[in-house]
């Protein structure tokens, strides 16, 4: 993988930006979910500012969370940065960045 740190292109300098990666939250093999910015290499995926989710603290299931955020009985367990294999993944839910951007 490249990692040039400038091009110049007619006398015009750039430099890459990092993307944001969005937010989904990850249902895993043995009960494990989790909510994190999401990126995937080949077979391997990382979840940045993760945090396990504990408590989904919802009435109307996961998907509840995943497009309107955490309520306020959502318990959120800090796990920073999270690598797995793709064949670990049961499903994946976006998440609704704007409410969850403010919890990872």
């Amino acid at each position: 993988m490249s990692t040039a740190k400038e091009i110049v292109v007619d006398g015009v300098s750039y430099r890459p930006v990092a993307a944001s990666s969005p937010i989904k939250i990850v249902i895993l093999q043995r009960g494990w979910v989790m909510v994190g910015r999401y990126s995937r290499d080949g077979d391997d995926c990382t979840l940045t500012n993760a945090s396990v989710i504990r408590i989904w603290g919802t009435t109307r299931g996961l998907g509840e969370i995943a497009l309107t955020g955490p309520t306020s009985k959502t318990v959120l367990d800090k796990a920073g940065r999270v690598e797995f294999h793709v064949l670990t993944v049961v499903a994946t839910l976006d998440a609704a960045a704007a409410t969850w951007a403010a919890k990872l």
